[in-house]
């Protein structure tokens, strides 16, 4: 589990295989370094990956097919860009962000990124699997970044986000372009609601399912008031 605050940028090179070297290359690198042993979880972009091999200023993880086809791990542009890098979470330590699992969803695509006064706006555009856990003001990890939803266009499977600039200089955001790929990974907290409500057919939507037996008495005695 991790909390989506990147602690350092790192570069990725393919092995051989589903092998990958990850070499941390920002100052911050002690930050992930420090006590790196072998089988501990390293978020890279926002994918949960397992230390097979500790290196001087990295690590050899092994990335299946499925995670390559599932995430931007797979793409070529993987070896000429930065990846983002977080430690998994320790007992008692702070989350700053949200709980993120490290299990993309599927990935998404930047379309426009705009500088402000006092921050970046970035909008994605996501597919319909990963779009219904966006919810406005709620949480989504891009690359591995915990990032609020500051608006939401479900027609359109668009979200923007609002990037303060020591997120946006510390991370890999500033190395994207429109048109670029992301890994996005929604809210698991929306994953088991939708779960709970839709026991056995998690993508059922709101047309085939009744929501009249949704109730603040039926939430208060299930715990989610």
């Amino acid at each position: 589990m991790f909390t989506g605050l990147i602690q350092a940028l790192g570069t990725m090179e393919p092995l051989g295989g589903d092998s990958w070297q990850i070499t941390c290359v920002s100052h911050s690198c002690e930050v992930i370094m420090q006590d790196l042993a072998y089988g501990d979880s390293v978020a890279v972009d926002g994918v949960c990956l397992t230390v097979e091999k500790v290196l001087k200023d990295g690590f050899i993880a092994t990335a299946s097919p499925e995670t390559l086809r599932r995430t931007t791990l797979g793409g070529e542009q993987t070896q000429q860009r930065y990846v983002n890098l977080e430690a998994s979470l320790k007992v008692g330590s702070k989350v700053g962000g949200h709980f993120v699992m490290g299990h993309v969803d599927g990935i998404g695509r930047l379309l426009v990124a705009e500088q402000t006064a006092s921050s970046w706006e970035m909008t994605f555009i996501a597919s319909e699997a990963i779009a219904r856990y966006i919810v406005p003001k709620g949480s989504i990890a891009v690359n591995g970044i915990s990032l609020t939803v500051a608006a939401y266009q479900p027609e359109l499977s668009q979200f923007k986000v609002a990037v303060i600039p020591l997120t946006y200089t510390e991370t890999n955001l500033r190395y994207l372009l429109p048109g670029s790929w992301v890994n996005l990974e929604g809210d698991i907290l929306g994953k088991y609601v939708e779960k709970f409500l839709y026991p056995g057919n998690s993508k059922t939507t709101t047309d085939e399912t009744s929501m009249d037996g949704i109730t603040p008495a039926f939430l208060a005695e299930h715990g989610y008031l």
